[in-house]
């Protein structure tokens, strides 16, 4: 049963736009997802043409999807005006040889708004409007990340940074009433009930520094567990990929996580990456080791425990290692230890503030790994994210 009156919010919305902007222009950047549609749906029903729909091909999108976003926008029933700027260049520039997480959303942050400050100077507009939703705001103002659509929230004036007043629809939904509010609306499940895309997208999911060899990478290794977990529906599923480079972990955390999951100590490895990704502690942000754990079978093949040990050993883990922020599990991997590692990972939740790990099963991930590997000529190991959310967020960066 619904929480909100989605009828008489859309009708409170539109109206509402409809008074601040009067005759004018406004521009809304538009990714394909619901709660960038839901905005320029509102928007379009108040302003009729006097909206445009931008589409930042930024690089950091899957393969095909500025074709697709724009397609799928553009026809009936949404019918919106969508013009898609290619901005490859630019925002590779602007991320070039950073490593440090909120460092890369902050310079995307930047990049995004003085593009479309470019656009809205070229088309004469004055006003933005954002898919802002609640969690954004709860999780940039609580310390957690700096997500890319914050910016009066944390004291950053948009008319005199980047030229434009903002407008934000939605930005007291939470996602899943963002759904209903889509469906209400009318558009196809493919909006509707897609799953979440990060809008600084694949940079932060080329975690450490970005180069275009790990993004190809990683595009080929998204679209594969894309298409291998979509049948299982978590509510957000992705890869990230990493250097590989490693140090070993401390060897009582491997004793502690063989007592955990009940086997023997020399079965187990355990190293820590080099790249440390994002975590939550005491409700704020942290940035934590990355621990890999692999149990084998004598013919050197990953075991499936069952992710009831895996749990028990996750946790007996960041109990006694709270500087762990994620806990990873092989799947599968070559011999090469040269080479790239791609991580999948998949959760369940309502309002993403908080997420547990999707429990698919280890066929599906075992066919999954194997492709990335024949697919990703670079990736020599392929891994799980067993860690919810807390202590870990669901996004790496």
């Amino acid at each position: 049963m619904s929480d909100i009156d989605v009828k008489a919010f859309v009708d409170k919305q539109v109206e509402a736009v409809k008074g601040v902007l009067g005759e004018e222009k406004a521009l809304v950047a538009v990714s394909g997802g619901v709660d960038s549609t839901v905005c320029a749906v509102l928007t379009h029903i108040a302003i009729g043409d006097n909206l445009i729909c931008a589409f930042i091909d930024d690089n950091f999108m899957r393969l095909g999807e500025p074709d697709r976003v724009r397609a799928m926008l553009s026809s009936p029933p949404l019918s919106l005006p969508v013009k898609v700027l290619d901005e490859r260049e630019r925002f590779m520039e602007a991320l070039a040889g950073l490593k440090d997480a909120e460092e890369k959303r902050k310079a995307f942050r930047e990049t995004f708004y003085q593009t479309l400050s470019d656009a809205a100077w070229a088309e004469n507009c004055r006003f933005l409007v954002q898919g802002t939703i609640k969690a954004d705001i709860d999780e940039t103002k609580g310390g957690i990340k700096t997500q890319h659509n914050i910016l009066e929230q944390i004291g950053i004036n948009p008319v005199e940074r980047f030229g434009y007043k903002i407008i934000e629809p939605i930005a007291s939904l939470y996602k899943y009433q963002v759904r209903e509010v889509a469906r209400y609306l009318g558009t196809s499940s493919d909006v509707s009930e897609r799953q979440p895309f990060p809008g600084p997208g694949l940079s932060i999911r080329v975690v450490g520094e970005i180069t275009a060899d790990k993004l190809d990478q990683l595009k080929a290794a998204t679209t594969v567990v894309e298409d291998a977990f979509k049948k299982e529906r978590p509510a957000q599923y992705f890869a990230a990929i990493m250097s590989g480079e490693t140090t070993e972990a401390p060897k009582i955390l491997r004793r502690e996580a063989a007592e955990a999951m009940e086997i023997e100590q020399p079965s187990i490895g355990s190293k820590y990456l080099s790249e440390r990704a994002t975590g939550i502690v005491e409700g704020k942000r942290s940035y934590g080791f990355v621990a890999t754990l692999e149990v084998k079978d004598e013919a050197g093949k990953p075991l499936d425990l069952g992710y009831e040990a895996l749990e028990r050993m996750r946790l007996e883990v960041q109990s006694n290692f709270p500087e762990v922020s994620r806990v990873l599990y092989l799947i599968s991997g070559r011999e090469d230890d040269e080479g790239y590692l791609v991580v999948m990972r998949a959760v369940e939740t309502q309002d993403f503030l908080t997420a547990e790990v999707s429990q698919i099963p280890w066929q599906t991930l075992e066919a999954a790994a194997k492709k990335i590997l024949s697919t990703c000529p670079k990736v020599v190991k392929v891994y799980y994210d067993v860690t919810p959310k807390p202590p870990a967020t669901v996004e790496f960066e």
